[in-house]
């Protein structure tokens, strides 16, 4: 029986180099690539725009020099805004067209919502209710966002798009996950399942991971802590405050049942890569030692 094609790699936030100003200073692409490799990973995120070189021959050079693939660019737009569309499908397709020109052809746009801008959001992130939510003419605008970033991309480039929810944006528990699936086109756009996002949103990963397979082009290894959820409820921090204070910790020593979603991507034939994220902001330790953890903790997976 030929083995499955799961490749595992990680992303710049797990070094800090995250979509969000926050305090600190991030290590360079040049450490972030280097220590990959030097961990165990076969490939990696662009991060934000300007994180890595923005000249394709260059880009290509600095990955393929390090045996690294780019599999996706993480892009985030205000979609719940009719008036933010346009913008976002012009950043989308300047993502877009950096990985087609640098080769990687089968690289994803990971779009999201413009998470992190929403006070509301932000400030009552892993304790949403439904008030909090869109209303119906929003979802419309939102859906139609989304799509209309997906369409674009797959027309001038033939790339595909993942929806990647998010806590401290409008697409955060599970429900609302239900919402987007249920008014997106499953041929247009599919599901990057972040498990430390949907947990933290009260969400179940597993019950996820069954629910949307057929929809899951991309994967995203987070853990959630839920000492530090708990913690954020009772003191009322925002997302932010829960990052800093470790809401996503370390594979295997959260509540995110890992060996049953590495059983079922096996069981179900999964052929896509498995991304590892840890937001290990700068004086939060060491990103090196993390990306290490977090690698033998997948090979204990048997991936």
């Amino acid at each position: 029986m030929e083995a499955l094609k799961i490749q595992i790699a990680n992303a710049p936030c797990s070094w800090g180099a995250l979509e969000f100003e926050l305090e600190g200073e991030a290590v360079g692409f040049e450490t972030v690539l280097n220590e990959m490799r030097e961990t165990g990973y076969a490939g990696t995120e662009l991060g934000d725009w300007g994180f890595m070189p923005t000249d394709p021959a260059e880009l290509a050079q600095e990955l393929s020099s390090r045996n690294l693939e780019l599999l996706g660019a993480f892009v985030p737009v205000a979609l719940a805004n009719d008036r933010a569309h346009a913008a976002g499908v012009s950043k989308a397709l300047k993502v877009a067209e950096l990985m087609s020109s640098a080769g990687y052809k089968d690289a994803f746009i990971v779009l999201a919502d413009d998470n992190g801008t929403i006070p509301g959001r932000t400030k009552n992130a892993g304790r949403i209710t439904a008030r909090m939510g869109l209303r119906e003419h929003e979802w419309s605008f939102f859906a139609k966002g989304a799509e209309q970033v997906a369409s674009a991309v797959k027309e001038q480039f033939g790339m595909r798009t993942v929806f990647h929810h998010h806590c401290a944006g409008y697409v955060e528990t599970a429900g609302e996950l239900d919402a987007l699936m249920e008014l997106t086109n499953p041929d247009l756009l599919g599901l990057c399942l972040d498990m430390g996002h949907l947990a933290f949103g009260g969400g179940d990963p597993v019950a996820a991971l069954n629910k949307y397979y057929d929809r899951i082009w991309h994967v995203h290894f987070k853990d959630y802590d839920p000492g530090v959820g708990e913690a954020s409820r009772a003191n009322g921090w925002d997302y932010f405050e829960s990052v800093n204070r470790g809401v996503f910790c370390e594979l295997g020593k959260g509540n995110v049942d890992f060996k049953q979603i590495a059983r079922q991507l096996k069981e179900k034939g999964y052929q896509g890569w498995i991304v590892v994220e840890q937001d290990v902001l700068p004086g939060m330790g060491s990103p090196k030692v993390c990306a290490q953890n977090n690698r033998n903790y997948i090979r204990s997976l048997g991936l």
